[in-house]
């Protein structure tokens, strides 16, 4: 009787480790979940078959306590801000050539638009789109229908 407590136990309380280790450490689903998962349902299903009803309820409510109270603890713990990400980006990409150009401009397409490639406008390389979503081969003249923050929007100018 003491045996098959103790493997209850232990059986139990390898799964929640498992299942620490899956949901803080492993991204996705991987083996440690699906392992974790399956020794703690074999777990209880053993108290049940093995220790009777009594039992196999303490499992499942101690179980559950614990795998409750370890995941609140951890999430409330500093030690997962050791291993979190948490830098911050603080850079921007330099738009201010999109200063220069202005809608009815005019140029050509430094690449092959399908729909977005480099044009030429006042002498400046930027992104551009074409407005509705044509294609259009390198070295066709267009023109600047709307700036946008971060391209242009062009048409095929005839």
């Amino acid at each position: 009787m003491t045996f098959n407590i103790a493997l209850v136990a232990l059986v139990i309380l390898l799964g929640i480790l498992f299942l620490l280790i899956e949901f803080f450490l492993l991204p996705g689903i991987s083996v440690a979940g699906i392992a974790g998962a399956l020794l703690v349902v074999g777990g209880i299903a053993y108290a049940y078959l093995y220790l009777g009803g009594a039992a196999g309820n303490l499992a499942l409510l101690s179980s559950g306590v614990v795998l409750g109270g370890s995941f609140i603890w951890l999430l409330r713990s500093k030690s997962l801000r050791k291993i979190a990400l948490d830098t911050e980006i603080k850079e921007s990409v330099d738009n201010s050539d999109l200063k220069k150009i202005q809608p009815g401009d005019t140029g050509v397409t430094l690449s092959r638009l399908n729909p977005i490639g480099k044009v030429l406008v006042n002498n400046v390389a930027v992104e551009g789109k074409t407005a509705n979503g044509e294609l259009l081969d390198n070295d066709v003249p267009i023109k600047v229908v709307r700036v946008a923050s971060h391209q242009i929007v062009v048409i095929e100018n005839n």
